[in-house]
């Protein structure tokens, strides 16, 4: 797990090799500079708010966005997104649900729950780049966000 302070991308994903790989085609796309990795929903809202082990982030600005799995140990990404939504000083992150379910039950939920985008993981390496490369390119270069808050 990296647990970057200061990172412009908040990755929350379980599955490690899972988390390497959008680590790796995030960075390998080079508009993303520094990716923090949590594994869980309860570790991803202790970043977020800055507690716990990551109380040292207290104050400082947010991720421009956060990549968030569907399918979470301890809260799931429905239950992390809802909490991020009903917090004032969080409503407003950027929240892209990455994951690997194509249900429409999930996709309905996710929007239903204020997310901005839910993009599905391709299989394939060079797909997940591609994608993953488009993806930070809108986000962190393209669309205009008011400054981050502070936590």
């Amino acid at each position: 797990m990296n647990t970057d302070l200061d990172a412009e991308v908040l990755l929350v994903e379980d599955d490690p090799n899972d988390a390497e790989l959008v680590r790796r085609a995030l960075k390998r796309g080079g508009t993303v500079s520094s990716v923090a990795h949590v594994q869980d929903g309860v570790e991803a809202l202790d970043y977020l708010h800055g507690r716990g082990e990551f109380a040292a982030r207290r104050g400082r600005a947010l991720p421009r966005v956060v990549l968030l799995d569907l399918k979470l140990p301890k809260l799931t990404g429905l239950e992390v997104l809802r909490e991020i939504r009903a917090h004032a000083d969080l409503r407003r992150q950027v929240v892209v649900m990455l994951t690997s379910s194509r249900e429409e039950r999930d996709l309905r939920a996710a929007y239903e729950s204020g997310v901005n985008s839910y993009v599905v993981k391709a299989v394939n390496f060079e797909e997940l780049m591609e994608s993953l490369s488009r993806l930070a390119q809108y986000w962190l270069k393209v669309n205009q966000q008011p400054i981050p808050a502070k936590s």
